[in-house]
């Protein structure tokens, strides 16, 4: 049977988040507040709970989920060869809109799905996720929804979806949003870092902070003044990363 938490009591949020951590711990699922769109979580390191997570969004191993953490410190524990660029940007955005697709440390025994020896890895900037986080460790968060339907950006919006596949329903009260954009998403795997989708941190900030290449951005204008051919968001997700928690 499935509840819902009204976090902005703080009895029902203390419940909530003791809620969570046991059903995670059972190898259930549990739908969380993020900075972007609301997430549905599975422990990162129960294939058969990732394997419910994937089932209840209706998506198979083609697509594995990210996984959020609670602090940049974690990073190293997932990933290996993680160069100093991305280092960089996740110091400048996380907390944040920020997925990192890194090497996956060889050694840790998981089955996000079929990664290819990768992990995306992501710091929300939502203290209640974060909080959720500290007290599980990593987790395995995809946008709460079915595949093929619209993010959902509350509770009630992942439980019309999602039903008695979760467990328990963390709700930030925050209302409905329209414009909430996914995370954009970096691959750090090769020689260059490189846009794979485009979100809520925008080409231009990233190179603030280190060289990016975007294979979506608009061509230079041809001489004469025609324009070039401009792209549309990454839709597709390279190196083994899947579709974020947003």
């Amino acid at each position: 049977m499935s509840s819902r938490y009204d976090c902005t009591d703080a009895v029902q949020r203390e419940a909530g988040l003791r809620h969570a951590r046991d059903a995670l711990a059972r190898g259930e699922l549990v739908v969380l507040p993020t900075d972007t769109v609301h997430g549905i979580a599975a422990d990162a390191f129960d294939a058969d709970a990732v394997a419910r997570l994937l089932a209840a969004k209706g998506r198979g191993r083609a697509m594995p989920p990210p996984v959020l953490v609670s602090d940049a410190r974690v990073l190293d524990g997932l990933a290996t060869g993680v160069p100093p660029t991305a280092r960089a940007l996740a110091e400048a955005f996380w907390p944040g809109g920020l997925t990192l697709v890194c090497r996956a440390q060889p050694s840790l025994r998981w089955d996000l799905g079929d990664t290819g020896g990768t992990v995306a890895v992501r710091v929300p900037d939502h203290e209640l996720a974060r909080e959720l986080l500290r007290a599980t460790g990593p987790l395995a968060v995809s946008s709460a929804n079915l595949t093929g339907h619209p993010a959902a950006t509350t509770a009630a919006e992942a439980e019309a979806q999602l039903g008695a596949a979760v467990a328990a329903y963390l709700d930030d009260g925050q209302p409905a949003r329209t414009d909430a954009p996914p995370s954009t998403i970096v691959d750090a795997t090769g020689e260059r870092l490189r846009v794979l989708r485009r979100g809520a941190v925008p080409t231009a900030a990233l190179r603030l902070v280190a060289p990016v290449d975007d294979d979506d951005e608009p061509a230079p204008a041809a001489p004469g003044g025609g324009a070039g051919a401009t792209g549309g968001d990454a839709g597709a997700t390279g190196g083994g990363s899947a579709e974020p928690a947003g």
